[in-house]
């Protein structure tokens, strides 16, 4: 079944913290995105920061993922990625999620790119995927309003442009990404994992993050491996919130079959790897 929620239905929706649910995907193959579009989940967002996937296997994606009835994300390489940010979206994925942001400047870069003018310096073009559903108009009209921004906090120079960052128009959402951040602050230097991710300075810069958030009316999204803190995010006012990756889902369902198999054939042990 389809979800017929316009893009800023969905964004409306998240702003009332009513939680989004969702999966990056890392690897490069159609066909498991398109299962994965099946699951449940309420997005997936193509990872072409880490992932090996060209602009046709990204529009291969995209189109699966909607036959699913997922919102589609994409995460780029930068807010210097025109050329990516105006792939992911003319091939109809709802939105982009921009890495290593640092200040408002390189902010305001960002949602630029996503919006056609005035508000920003989006190319249009037609025909294509996007524009497919409703026509050129039907879908560059309201596209301003429908397409998701997110940035992703993850250096210590992000925290403290915070405030900046927040107040710029066309932000959506504020994505906190744990591992880069500890890495920016030096906490992985400081700390014993997994301890970095329950210190004092995230804490405080996680603070500094909602707070922000919280005076600008930004939807507040996450990324965690699994499911054992999302109650805690949650409680917390985070709305769009990732459960890991389709990489780290095949690995950990594969780690439970073995360990099952294990327990069950004495005689039989599995072959030893770096992943467990």
């Amino acid at each position: 079944m389809s979800d017929s929620l316009t893009g800023a239905e969905f964004k409306a929706a998240l702003r009332n913290n009513q939680p989004k649910m969702g999966l990056f995907i890392n690897s490069h193959s159609p066909t498991a995105v398109e299962q994965l579009a099946h699951s449940g989940y309420d997005w997936l967002l193509i990872d072409s920061q880490h992932g090996p996937m060209g602009y046709e296997t990204l529009s291969t994606m995209v189109g699966a993922i909607g036959s699913g009835g997922a919102k589609s994300l994409v995460r780029v390489t930068g807010y210097g990625d025109r050329a990516g940010i105006q792939q992911a979206l003319d091939v109809g994925s709802d939105g982009v999620l921009v890495p290593y942001i640092n200040n408002a400047d390189e902010a305001r870069q960002a949602v630029s790119c996503t919006r056609y003018p005035t508000a920003g310096t989006r190319s249009v073009y037609f025909p294509q995927r996007s524009m497919n559903k409703a026509g050129l108009l039907g879908y560059a009209g309201p596209a301003n309003d429908n397409i998701i921004c997110a940035l992703q906090v993850e250096t210590a120079d992000c925290i403290r442009n915070i405030d900046d960052i927040a107040a710029v128009p066309g932000v959506d959402i504020l994505f906190l990404g744990q591992n880069d951040l500890c890495m920016s602050m030096g906490l992985y230097e400081k700390y014993e994992f997994p301890h970095m991710y329950t210190s004092p300075e995230l804490k405080e810069a996680t603070d500094a993050l909602k707070a922000a958030a919280r005076r600008n009316n930004v939807i507040l999204g996450l990324f965690l491996f699994g499911t054992d803190r999302v109650a805690e995010f949650r409680e917390q006012g985070f709305s769009l919130i990732s459960i890991g990756n389709d990489l780290h889902h095949l690995l950990t369902q594969a780690g439970s079959h073995v360990a099952t198999m294990e327990g069950i054939m004495p005689d039989w042990k599995r072959r030893p790897t770096a992943l467990f």
